[in-house]
């Protein structure tokens, strides 16, 4: 099956990207009006983020957002053939940051959501730097797609860290110099490894996980940000948010991305995942840290 996937998936790369971007447009009709791939959850994380807006701006929302999503399926497939030259010409960020804290020997944490595109933004961020870079990712329920998308990931030279062994995989760097992405935004699996913040107008976990390692071993700590610019162009910008996380309170470094993430969600909301069940865990009034 692995194989068959590839095959297809190699050949479907080949296309050039105005033909992609037909085939998403396609998608798009497929998973907003046919399908309705997750509306529902869509359109009641938009309602309660943005009580503000219209019903027929949170319906713009959520189309703009559905193509979005279409484009980034294209553009990840995309990265089996895609040069180095075709994607520093597509994806623009300024690494200076990355490039200064190496140059002291320590090590450095990158903090980003759900922005599209990411899989773009890893594998720019790994041609620019002399770090191992570090991914965490959690794996796929399906093996072969699995293995597919880690051939993607890592076709530039990414190390991927599986979440699920996370501590065990990272004794090996205990000692060396690296950069790790952490996508920081993801939803708690279990509340006693969480924060509770308050995010888009909802109280809402997040890991405690990348602040504690940070504090713990004084890893400095950058924030990311990116933008979709135009289609199939995007720019990502990058934020020295702590050079020395150990003389930091508990909760603040979490506290600040929470905010910085909030602000970009709401100059670009419909670049940030919405189909996600980001709130399934209900705040118990009064709970503050669990």
């Amino acid at each position: 099956m692995y194989y068959l996937m590839m095959f297809v998936s190699y050949g479907f790369s080949l296309l050039p990207f105005p033909v992609l971007y037909l085939f998403s447009d396609f998608l798009y009709v497929m998973m907003y009006y046919v399908v309705a791939y997750r509306k529902r959850t869509v359109f009641e994380n938009l309602r309660k983020s943005f009580p503000e807006k219209t019903e027929q701006e949170i319906t713009h929302l959520a189309r703009t957002y559905f193509h979005n999503l279409t484009d980034m399926m294209v553009e990840t497939m995309k990265l089996l053939t895609m040069s180095k030259a075709e994607l520093q010409k597509r994806f623009k960020c300024d690494l200076t940051v990355l490039q200064e804290l190496y140059k002291t020997g320590r090590s450095c944490q990158l903090h980003l959501g759900h922005n599209f595109n990411w899989e773009w933004a890893n594998l720019f961020c790994m041609q620019g730097v002399d770090y191992p870079f570090l991914v965490v990712y959690m794996p796929l329920a399906s093996k072969p797609a699995d293995r597919m998308f880690r051939h993607f990931r890592e076709k530039f030279g990414s190390i991927l860290i599986s979440a699920k062994d996370m501590r065990n995989a990272m004794a090996r760097w205990h000692d060396k110099q690296y950069l790790i992405a952490l996508v920081a935004d993801q939803n708690p699996g279990k509340r006693r490894r969480a924060f509770w913040f308050d995010f888009l107008h909802q109280k809402t976990l997040f890991y405690k996980g990348p602040e504690m390692s940070a504090r713990r071993n004084d890893i400095p700590v950058v924030f990311v940000d990116i933008r979709k610019i135009k289609r199939g162009y995007y720019e990502a910008r990058l934020e020295l948010a702590y050079d020395h996380p150990a003389q930091t309170q508990e909760r603040e470094i979490t506290g600040h991305f929470v905010n910085y993430l909030e602000k970009n969600i709401r100059e670009q909301p419909e670049g940030w995942v919405w189909s996600h069940r980001r709130w399934k865990h209900q705040y118990i009034p009064g709970e503050t840290e669990v």
